[in-house]
């Protein structure tokens, strides 16, 4: 799967997630087992990101350079 996913839905987590923002999913092999996905969401100060439905998201590919500045932004605010 994909490295990022692209909100289609936040119904239910409107404080967590954007619609039509791309996110970081994070790899949960057990999560993925039960429908679930980990991304880090709004609250970048959770590094492990946070489960929820893998029906609020599609994966997408990305260039080189988005990829980049998706991870640069990923990191801890001060």
């Amino acid at each position: 799967m994909s490295e990022f996913v692209l909100c289609i839905n936040n119904e239910g987590f409107s404080a967590s997630l954007v619609v039509g923002k791309v996110y970081r999913r994070l790899p949960d092999p057990e999560a993925e087992s039960h429908g679930m996905m980990r991304v880090v969401d709004e609250d970048l100060s959770e590094p492990d990101g946070y489960l929820y439905p893998a029906a609020l998201f599609v994966p997408v590919e990305l260039p080189e350079e988005a990829k980049r500045a998706l991870f640069a932004g990923s990191g801890p605010k001060e």
